[in-house]
């Protein structure tokens, strides 16, 4: 009974091993995004805007290639009204390629189609538009931290960022 119960472990632990690389979640900050510098808000100049806020899943389908969703938050205010913002909320598919890899060291391009959600207010009045959102990377680097956690950075331009850093982890 023991060597089954040991056997048992051992298979749950290889299981649970084995898909351990499957699915990795990611967090990231990127700074001028693509609603900074095109018309996504509606006309009118931006004054002040802070980057954006990338939350995501990916899910490995091939050796060298993942796919996954992400969420990315950003807002803005304009020049010459005191209380008009604007509010960005961008979801995408993603597609992440290896090209070159070591056992630390991962460079990828990057590829992600979405929708832009635009929440613009002024005083009482709002209203919500929506726009194509994409980011193209192609130089991306990953380096792993530990076999769980891994940190990035990108270079490239879309929703998410001219530069994109943050981190990684493998479940």
């Amino acid at each position: 009974m023991k060597k089954f119960l040991l056997v048992m472990c051992a298979v749950l632990g290889l299981a649970f091993g084995a898909s351990a690389q499957k699915t990795q979640l990611q967090i990231g900050y990127g700074g001028y995004t693509q609603m900074d510098c095109t018309d996504m808000h509606d006309g009118g100049s931006i004054n002040n805007a802070w980057g954006a806020l990338t939350a995501g899943i990916n899910f490995k389908v091939a050796p060298s290639f993942t796919l996954g969703f992400t969420y990315t938050f950003s807002s803005a205010s304009y020049k010459h009204h005191d209380d008009a913002n604007a509010y960005y909320h961008v979801v995408m598919l993603n597609g992440k390629y290896d090209y070159w890899r070591n056992s630390i060291v991962k460079l990828y391009a990057h590829g992600a189609v979405g929708v832009d959600i635009t929440h613009m207010t002024h005083d009482d009045w709002s209203k919500n538009k929506s726009y194509f959102a994409f980011q193209v990377s192609p130089l991306g680097a990953e380096v792993g931290l530990s076999r769980v956690a891994s940190m990035f950075g990108e270079l490239g331009f879309g929703a998410q960022g001219l530069m994109q850093v943050g981190f990684r982890l493998n479940l």
